[in-house]
């Protein structure tokens, strides 16, 4: 795993923001094709597609997820969110559109991550994973069990499907 003080990075952030990028520049490319083609194309359509493009790449940017010894940070375009997770008091989930795992600390501070990204990334979930036992010992996570149970389950489920695809055991 490395040292224990090392920070850890989403590993796969650069190639989804990349992929975003991509997915924006092939909707602007439709759009613009598509108005060209029928001869309804001017500037303020342009505009148009250009602006509903960039908010889509908004949309779809990821986090960048990053933690040391005691700390979890998830910085998006314009602001960074970090928690002190060695004080954790709560980890929950939000269900809806994407799952987001929302980690509260002591401070009064939240941060919220794709759990997709604890998945594919191993070294943040044992640096998240080591400092929630801190809190727990700590006494100041009171709620999450439950939420953290999931995660390892899933990173789990996971790991043995990995294991089991590339040993052709399928």
């Amino acid at each position: 795993m490395g040292h224990r003080n090392e920070t850890a990075y989403d590993r796969r952030w650069a190639r989804d923001v990349i992929d975003s990028v991509r997915c924006a520049a092939v909707l602007l490319a439709l759009l613009l094709l598509i108005d060209w083609g029928a001869g309804t194309l001017t500037d303020g359509r342009a505009a148009l597609w250009i602006t509903l493009a960039v908010m889509l790449f908004l949309v779809l940017c990821p986090a960048r997820v990053s933690a040391g010894e005691g700390w979890l940070a998830s910085r998006r375009l314009l602001r960074t969110h970090r928690v002190r997770t060695d004080l954790l008091v709560s980890v929950g989930c939000l269900d809806g559109v994407g799952q987001r795992l929302v980690l509260r600390d002591a401070f009064g501070e939240r941060a919220e991550l794709d759990p997709q990204v604890l998945v594919n990334n191993p070294d943040l979930w044992h640096r998240l994973y080591e400092d929630t036992h801190t809190s727990l010992a700590r006494g100041t996570l009171m709620c999450g069990a439950t939420a953290l149970r999931g995660v390892a389950e899933r990173i789990d489920r996971e790991n043995a499907e990995t294991v089991f695809r590339v040993s052709g055991l399928e």
